[in-house]
This record gives structure tokens, C-alpha cells and sequence, in this order.
């Protein structure tokens, strides 16, 4: 599919994650939110990143490392806690000067004024 959305859902990036970025339309679940973020590690937007992070836990900048290839991710697990926590299990693959990399993370979201928040995740092997 031409512009497919880099977060493995089957559509394009516009109807997909481009909805959320940079639109300030909010993502309807923690899953969906946890997706535009992949997308926007994939497409060096370091803007949404920052919007989407919980201000307890969000760094003062950011800066993505232009060499890192984004090569996929799997959603294994979305669990809605209550109507304002839930967390997302996934493994995002990369690779880094030619070498394949995975990050499996269980990561924790808060919603507040009805938007979600990457709030902080554990590693996971």
C-alpha cells in the first residue's frame, strides 16, 4: 500500500496515525496512541513525542538518532486498566548500523482532559 502507516495497521499513514500528529485530535485509546508514537520515532517527529508525554515524566528535549532504521511493530497485549490508565505490551524491531535490535516494552499510559499519555513502560525480555 502506497504510505502505508508505518505502525503495521493496513491503511494509510493519513487515515492511521497522521490523524494524531500534529493535529491535536486525540487518540481514542492508549493502543492507538502508543501506535502514533512508533510512527513518530519511525519519522523523526520529536514534536508529537514530547506532546504525548506525560508531563511527570517528559524530558526537556529530545533528539532521535537519525541512524536508526525503524523496521516494524508488534502489539501483543492492550489493557485497559480503568477509564483513565491502561498499558500497551509491544515489540518495536530496529536495526542500528546494520545490526537487528528489539524493544519489548510494557509501557503505561494516563489519560487526563481527554487525551492519553505515554506516562513511563518497563523492558522486558
Amino acid at each position: 500500500m502506497k504510505d502505508a502507516c508505518p505502525c503495521g495497521r493496513p491503511c494509510a499513514f493519513e487515515a492511521c496515525c497522521g490523524r494524531y500528529m500534529g493535529t491535536g485530535l486525540p487518540a481514542p485509546d492508549a493502543e492507538s496512541l502508543m501506535r502514533s508514537r512508533y510512527t513518530a520515532f519511525v519519522r523523526h517527529d520529536e514534536a508529537h513525542l514530547l506532546a504525548t508525554w506525560h508531563a511527570s515524566q517528559r524530558p526537556g528535549n529530545l533528539e532521535l538518532d537519525e541512524g536508526v532504521k525503524w523496521l516494524g511493530l508488534e502489539v501483543k497485549r492492550h489493557t485497559p486498566i480503568d477509564d483513565t490508565h491502561a498499558e500497551v505490551e509491544f515489540v518495536a524491531r530496529s536495526r542500528v548500523q546494520g545490526r537487528g535490535q528489539r524493544l519489548h516494552e510494557r509501557s503505561r499510559f494516563v489519560r487526563e482532559d481527554g487525551h492519553w499519555f505515554y506516562v513511563d513502560g518497563d523492558i522486558l525480555n
